[in-house]
């Protein structure tokens, strides 16, 4: 019989909800269907500016956690109308919710969503707060995808990486024996979409044809590689606290081609992706990409060129879209809870130790 998951994601670049309703009654995962749901301009204005301390923000959060939980719902809706199917047959949905803060030095990363409303709206039983108990246990509470990676792409017989390119990229080392790592390398799509968004007025650059158009200026990617995030070991995470439009423009002369600055954001996230894989991932064969980054054939190409000899692919060679991955890494985490089973490894995240992760709400 079909274990039907629903996994919601919505990540750092702010461009919408990703949901999947997954199979998990197999060892191998199945995603039976997706849908994506952009976020009303609005709504996506204020969780912006929701990164930033400003007047009134315990209310304003908790409207915007409110206004969350009806866009998630209405997802939900969509993606089981789409595929023909009812909310009873659904065990649970795993809703990261979205990230407005993330200060694991101070104990603390903050993830909207109000998920009693999201049960009491779906009929469905929801798990989020996925971050609290590893945090609680000494750890970043980020990131959290690397126990699925493992689960799912991990081989015997071929050292992989996992590359999410989401609006922070981050990675997962599954060498073939040993422990398995992970951490944030640096900005994936966040500086690279809001440069856009800036000069083109569209929410991202479109295939990275912009950018390719530019050309890199060496000046100004070695100012943005100095910044002291790059060298610090892992575990280690990292946000919109720490690589943001004002720290780009904090580097900028002001006299830069756009399209200039935009092929050196794109060598900025290629050039951190690559130097962590080699620094830290080492006799790695298989580079394997996810994230909407994925879709971004100028990145894709610098990454290839740069990876090189190992082998780079999107994760769809792997049997998940790679568009899919972070949601269905959500639905997992669900499961993996109401399992009482751990989500967590403690070498990635730096906790004490594994913990199962997530509050569960029942419906």
């Amino acid at each position: 019989m079909p274990e039907l998951y629903i996994g919601l994601m919505s990540g750092t670049s702010l461009d919408g909800i990703d949901a999947v309703l997954a199979d998990l009654s197999e060892m191998a995962p199945r995603v039976v269907g997706h849908h994506h749901q952009a976020y009303p301009s609005g709504l996506r204005a204020e969780l912006l500016a929701l990164n930033q301390a400003d007047g009134d923000e315990l209310r304003r959060a908790a409207l915007a956690a409110n206004a969350l939980a009806r866009e998630y719902a209405a997802a939900i809706a969509e993606l089981l109308g789409k595929n023909s199917q009812r909310a009873h047959a659904v065990k649970a949905t795993g809703c990261h919710g979205q990230t407005v803060r993330h200060q694991p030095a101070a104990g603390y990363s903050i993830q909207l969503v109000n998920g009693a409303l999201l049960a009491e709206l779906t009929g469905i039983d929801v798990v989020c707060d996925f971050r609290s108990r590893d945090l609680a246990a000494g750890g970043q509470g980020a990131p959290l995808v690397p126990a699925f990676h493992h689960a799912v792409f991990a081989r015997r017989d071929v050292h992989r990486v996992i590359v999410n390119l989401g609006g922070i990229a981050n990675l997962t080392d599954l060498p073939p024996s040993g422990a398995v790592s992970g951490f944030d390398c640096g900005p994936g799509n966040i500086l690279l979409d809001a440069w856009a968004q800036r000069h083109l007025k569209q929410p991202f650059d479109d295939n990275g044809a912009w950018g390719g158009s530019g050309r890199v200026i060496p000046n100004l990617l070695a100012q943005l590689l100095a910044d002291p995030y790059f060298r610090r070991a892992p575990p280690k995470s990292t946000g919109r606290e720490t690589f943001n439009f004002d720290w780009l423009a904090r580097q900028l002369g002001g006299s830069e081609s756009p399209a200039d600055v935009q092929a050196t954001l794109l060598a900025l996230t290629a050039h951190g992706v690559a130097e962590a894989v080699g620094r830290f991932c080492e006799g790695s064969q298989e580079v394997y990409l996810c994230g909407g980054g994925a879709r971004n054939s100028a990145l894709v190409e610098l990454l290839s060129q740069q990876l090189a000899p190992r082998k780079t692919a999107p994760s769809d060679t792997l049997g998940v879209h790679a568009e899919h991955v972070e949601a269905l890494a959500f639905a997992w985490l669900a499961r993996q809870m109401l399992n009482s089973q751990p989500g967590s490894l403690p070498q990635v995240t730096g906790a004490h130790g594994a913990r199962i992760l997530g509050a569960h709400y029942r419906a």
